[in-house]
C-alpha cells in the first residue's frame, strides 16, 4: 500500500481536498493529512480524520510521538506528498525555502516526491512572480498538477481551478506504475540531472502587425524534452511560439524574441548539466520596432536590422562543466559548415540537417540528422520520425557524456 501525505493550504478549493482524501482512500492509498492554519478557515481536521481514518496534523509544535520529530518523520513516512490546493502564498514560501508552518517545514525536510496542485485567481496564477516561483519548484523536481479552466470563486471563468481529485489519483497511480517499471530497467545517466533545451522559432517584431521569424516547428526540441523527462532528467524547456504542448513535468519557459530567449537561457544556464540548443533563433531583428502599424507607401521600403545575441556562442564561451549540444540547419556544404560551427562555438556536438530538402525538417514530422562530435566520431542517424531521432540523439549523448 502506497502512502500519501496530503498537505492542504488556505484556499477555497480546500473543500475539494476532502473529496481527494476519499478518492485516494478508495483507490487503496494510506492517506495522512496536514492542514495549515489558513486551511482550517475553510475546512476542519475532523472531516479528514473521519474519511482518511488517520491522525490529522496541524502544528509543527504539537509532537504526538515524543520519539520522533513529527515534520521530519511524516516526510520519511510518505511515498509521495501532494499539496492540494497550493496557494500562491505557499508556492512562494516553498520556492524560497521558508518553513514557518507544518506544511512548509515538512516539505523542506524531505526528499520524497512532491506533487503540487495550484488553485487561485487567474491573475494571481499568471502573475510573473507566481510563474517564477513555479519555475523554481519545477527545476527543483516538483511535479505540477496543472489547474483547469472554469468558474472561479472570484467570479472569473478562467484558468485557476484545482485539478479534479480523480485526475490527481490517476496521475499518482501512473507515477507509481512508472516508478515500479523503472526499477527493473538499467538506470538512466540522466536521472536527476538538469537539462536545458531551447526549441521553436523566435519572433522579431517590425510593428504591431508584422514580424520576422522562420519555419521552425519546435518538434525536435519538444521530442527531446519528452525523451529526457521520461529518463528522469529535470528538464527546462525554453520555447519560442509553437503549437505544441510540453510534457506535464517539464519546466516550460515561453519566450518570443531572440533577446527574451537569450535572457531565459542565461538565467537558467549555470546549474544545468546538459544543454540542447535546438531553437532556430533569428539572426537579425529590426533595429527600431515601430509602435504603430507601418502604413503602405509608394516605392520601396528599407529596414535596418541588427544582430541578435549568439546564444550558442555565449554558452560555449561560458560553460564550465556543461555538455553543449548545438544544431545547424543548412542548405549546402552541410558537413563543412557543421564542423566549422562545432569549433567556432566550442560545442561538444553539432547536429546538422539539410533544410533545403522539403521532405524533412521544420514543419515535417521527419528529419535526417548527422551528429558531428568534437572527437571526430560522426554519426549519421538517417531519415526517421523526429520522436525516434530524439531517442537516438539522447542515446548517443548518454554514451559520450562524461
Amino acid at each position: 500500500m502506497k502512502r500519501i501525505l496530503l498537505a492542504v493550504t488556505g484556499g477555497i478549493a480546500a473543500y475539494k481536498a476532502i473529496d481527494l482524501t476519499s478518492k485516494l482512500t478508495q483507490a487503496g492509498y494510506d492517506v495522512r493529512v496536514m492542514l495549515t492554519d489558513h486551511a482550517q478557515e475553510f475546512v476542519t481536521p475532523l472531516a479528514f480524520q473521519a474519511i482518511g481514518r488517520n491522525t490529522v496534523y496541524t502544528s509543527t509544535f504539537i509532537e504526538q510521538n515524543p520519539e520522533e520529530i513529527q515534520h521530519v518523520a511524516l516526510g520519511d513516512w510518505a511515498d509521495a506528498i501532494v499539496v492540494a490546493p497550493a496557494t500562491a502564498n505557499t508556492l512562494a514560501k516553498l520556492a524560497h525555502g521558508i518553513a514557518d508552518d507544518m506544511v512548509t517545514s515538512t516539505l523542506l525536510a524531505t526528499e520524497t516526491p512532491k506533487f503540487v496542485a495550484p488553485a487561485m485567481n487567474v491573475h494571481m496564477y499568471e502573475n510573473n512572480r507566481t510563474q517564477h516561483n513555479m519555475s523554481i519548484l519545477r527545476s527543483d523536481g516538483y511535479h505540477f498538477l496543472e489547474p483547469g479552466e472554469g468558474f472561479l470563486a472570484c467570479g472569473y471563468v478562467a484558468k485557476g481551478r484545482m485539478e479534479e481529485p480523480l485526475q490527481i489519483v490517476e496521475r499518482l497511480t501512473h507515477f507509481f506504475k512508472n516508478e515500479e517499471e523503472s526499477t527493473h530497467e538499467q538506470p538512466s545517466r540522466f536521472k536527476g540531472k538538469h537539462v536545458l533545451i531551447t526549441a521553436g522559432p523566435t519572433v522579431e517584431e517590425l510593428d504591431p502587425v508584422r514580424y520576422l521569424s522562420n519555419r521552425s516547428s519546435g518538434k525536435i526540441g519538444y521530442a527531446l524534452a519528452e525523451t529526457l523527462q521520461q529518463r528522469g532528467a529535470l528538464v527546462t524547456l525554453v520555447s519560442g511560439p509553437t503549437n505544441l504542448t510540453a510534457p506535464e513535468q517539464v519546466n516550460l519557459i515561453q519566450v518570443k524574441s531572440a533577446d527574451e530567449m537569450f535572457e531565459a537561457v542565461k538565467s537558467n544556464f549555470e546549474n544545468q548539466d546538459i544543454i540542447f540548443k535546438a531553437a532556430a533563433v533569428s539572426d537579425y531583428a529590426p533595429e527600431t520596432p515601430l509602435d504603430h502599424k507601418l502604413k503602405k507607401q509608394d516605392g520601396t521600403l528599407s529596414v535596418t536590422f541588427k544582430r541578435t545575441p549568439d546564444i550558442l556562442k555565449y554558452l560555449g564561451e561560458h560553460k564550465t562543466h556543461q555538455y553543449l549540444v548545438g544544431f545547424a540547419a543548412e542548405t549546402q556544404n552541410i558537413e563543412a559548415y557543421a564542423k566549422q560551427k562545432l569549433e567556432r562555438k566550442k560545442a561538444d556536438v553539432i547536429i546538422a540537417n539539410n533544410v533545403g530538402d522539403l521532405s524533412i525538417g521544420f514543419s515535417s514530422d521527419d528529419n535526417d540528422y548527422t551528429m558531428y562530435f568534437k572527437d571526430g566520431n560522426d554519426i549519421h542517424l538517417g531519415k526517421k520520425k523526429k520522436t525516434e531521432l530524439a531517442e537516438m540523439i539522447v542515446d548517443s549523448v548518454e554514451a559520450r557524456w562524461h
